[in-house]
């Protein structure tokens, strides 16, 4: 297809130029650029097609060179970066170097803030309204987009309530699809589904037959509307009493697929006083039609190209087992030993590989919603109960909970066991979803074990562990494809690492899934002639100080290896460790995520970036062995003979 208007437009500006009739072609320009980025990657898809005649209603109405825009859960993201300037680089969206698949305000000034989580855009705008009123010498009309599945986040509700006391002239636009990854749970859910029932209903409570006369209603005069005012009103007023009643005048439900009528409500409510909230209704994969059929599968599908009958045809093979498949069949089979053990998970239950424990156990599987701290504090009062409960999370998002991990489960010392998936780098999606910090945010509380295991094989004796401890429990693990280590796997025991080989020239010491890369690392280095042995840390917290703290003093180096930030993380624990045993660590080095954010971009190729691969573990290793020869430390000296291929740690005194 020929990009013909879509390749003409450099900003919004633009877009005012074109006819009715060439504004709807451009519609579908847009949705022809996204399946071709489909193709070759993996992209946020459905939810981007649902959201193309909102953006160009949007940018049509509003100026945002001037006033303010945010896009909640900023997936949705692809339409916008269209229109405003960045469709010749958008072949490199989610690549690395090149776009950002959230918004970026590096990449653009129509891009305020990088939002990859859900909830917060109500509060950010709401700020920018307040900021501007106070500093700003012309009016700057503040908008932000949220999901129906972000509405439950308990931020949302937050920033409503703050918003209606200022009265500050705020749209906020609830664009309803039913959907968040999977379809949207809960109390809200329901409530918003009756807004459905009927055709047109205007919130403002006094003086709704007023507005409704200025209203231009779409296949239906105002005064057969008036004539159903009151049963719609009666059907409605569970879909917009709520938002009345804290404070909100409500307009709505709109199609949002119908990009005139869009624009003429928005143009209504563009100037109105105080805050406004906009019920829009679009189709998540509108436009496509294997992505409407099933939205879950075509969120963020694998690339796929199109035959010429139309058919979706797969463009790389399946690969095989991740991590998450992994730790969904370990929670499955503890699930069917022991009837205690629980399941929550927050609105992520296709990405965490949940499925089939929702079908199998539906009464002990717990979709609470992007409600976070919630989940937690829930799982809490199950483990109180008795239940044993397993938090299944990505850690990026985890993050959110902090406070209830914090009061409800570690100061508590309840026994609920933390999923934390995607832990390190989520590749793509890039700064907001790496989860670099759950080593750090996770080994501050006292009571909490922190795991992660080195290879698939850990996976299953980990969990089971954690389901047996009477305390809480940190489990993380990448979002990426299984490692196995040929070895006879040691059982899991609290605080011991696994010890794969000695090495008497240094020692690797890896916390994660990094220990396969370890291994061939330490291999090529033996070929090499330096004797470089293993560690399987398993543990952070609390951590094999016997085990590690001998490689500290009885090897010519050490070196720590973790996917996550070394503020804080596995490696600090080491030297800290060794610092209150008083052992030096000046040939101690970490290695793990820097003190900064990380861009976007395949997995491997941030690992090798950040020296985390095999050819950069071999690279420090060479660079601390020559730093010990330097400093005149030859290794003959320094060391014992321990033996070789050890399953468990070596004492260094009776246990």
């Amino acid at each position: 297809m020929q990009f013909e208007l879509l390749s003409q437009i450099r900003s919004p500006e633009d877009l005012r130029s074109l006819s009715d009739d060439q504004l709807l072609k451009l519609a579908d320009e847009i949705r022809e650029a996204l399946c071709m980025v489909c193709a070759d990657r993996t992209a946020h898809f459905a939810s981007n097609l649902g959201v193309v005649e909102l953006c160009l209603a949007l940018h049509l109405v509003f100026d945002f060179s001037h006033d303010r825009l945010i896009w909640d859960t900023g997936h949705q993201i692809y339409p916008h970066k269209l229109v405003t300037g960045r469709f010749h680089l958008f072949p490199t969206i989610r690549r690395k170097g090149g776009l950002m698949g959230y918004p970026n305000p590096e990449e653009s000034p129509f891009d305020l803030f990088l939002t990859g989580h859900a909830g917060a855009s109500v509060s950010t705008v709401l700020g920018l309204k307040a900021g501007d009123d106070l500093l700003s010498k012309t009016n700057r009309r503040a908008v932000a987009v949220i999901g129906d599945a972000a509405l439950p986040s308990g931020i949302v509700f937050e920033a409503l309530n703050n918003a209606a006391g200022l009265k500050k002239n705020l749209l906020v636009i609830l664009n309803d699809n039913k959907m968040g990854i999977c379809p949207r749970v809960g109390g809200l859910a329901e409530y918003l589904d009756k807004a459905r029932m009927a055709s047109f209903y205007n919130g403002l409570k006094r003086d709704v037959s007023r507005l409704l006369s200025k209203v231009p209603l779409v296949g239906e005069s105002v005064e057969n509307m008036l004539g159903q005012f009151k049963e719609a009103l009666k059907s409605l007023l569970h879909g917009g009493m709520l938002f009345e009643e804290l404070g909100f005048r409500y307009i709505g439900p709109v199609d949002g697929h119908d990009l005139f009528a869009l624009r003429r409500y928005l143009e209504l409510v563009k100037d109105a006083e105080g805050p406004v909230l906009l019920h829009v209704f679009t189709e998540k994969g509108h436009g496509f039609k294997p992505a409407c059929e099933d939205p879950v599968t075509f969120h963020s599908p694998p690339p796929f190209v199109r035959n010429g009958d139309g058919e979706i045809v797969p463009v790389q093979p399946k690969k095989g087992d991740a991590y998450t498949d992994v730790v969904s069949r370990a929670i499955y089979k503890a699930m069917k030993r022991d009837d205690r053990v629980v399941v929550l998970t927050a609105a992520m239950c296709t990405g965490n590989k949940l499925n089939r424990i929702r079908d199998d156990f539906p009464d002990r599987f717990f979709d609470t919603g992007i409600c976070e701290g919630h989940a937690v504090a829930f799982a809490a009062g199950m483990a109180k109960a008795g239940a044993r409960p397993i938090v299944d999370i990505y850690s990026t998002f985890l993050q959110r909970s902090f406070d209830q991990i914090f009061q409800e489960v570690a100061l508590q010392n309840l026994p609920v066991t933390f999923c934390l998936d995607r832990a390190g780098l989520a590749g793509p999606d890039g700064p907001t979803h790496h989860g670099a910090f759950d080593n750090t945010y996770m080994r501050v509380f006292p009571n909490m074990v922190v795991m992660a295991p080195g290879d698939e094989q850990d996976v299953e004796p980990m969990l089971r562990f954690a389901l047996d401890y009477p305390g809480p429990v940190s489990i993380r693990y990448p979002k990426a494809s299984v490692d196995q280590v040929d070895r006879p796997v040691a059982e899991v025991e609290l605080g011991r690492a696994e010890v794969y080989e000695w090495g008497e020239d240094g020692m690797f010491v890896a916390y994660g899934t990094l220990f396969a890369r370890c291994v061939e690392a330490a291999a090529r280095l033996r070929h090499e002639g330096i004797d470089v042995g293993v560690i399987n840390a398993r543990f952070a917290k609390p951590i094999d100080t016997e085990t590690i703290l001998r490689a500290i003093a009885e090897t010519g180096f050490v070196i720590t290896v973790e996917e996550g930030s070394l503020c804080g993380g596995f490696g600090s624990a080491v030297l800290e460790a060794a610092n209150a045993a008083g052992l030096s660590t000046a040939h101690v080095r970490c290695l793990g995520l820097p003190d900064r954010f990380i861009e976007h971009g395949e997995r491997d190729e941030l690992l090798a970036e950040l020296g985390l691969d095999v050819e950069g573990l071999v690279e420090a290793a060479h660079e601390m062995a020559q730093g010990r020869a330097l400093l005149g430390h030859p290794q003959e000296d320094t060391r014992s003979e321990p033996p070789h291929r050890l399953a468990s740690s070596p004492p260094l005194s009776d246990r």
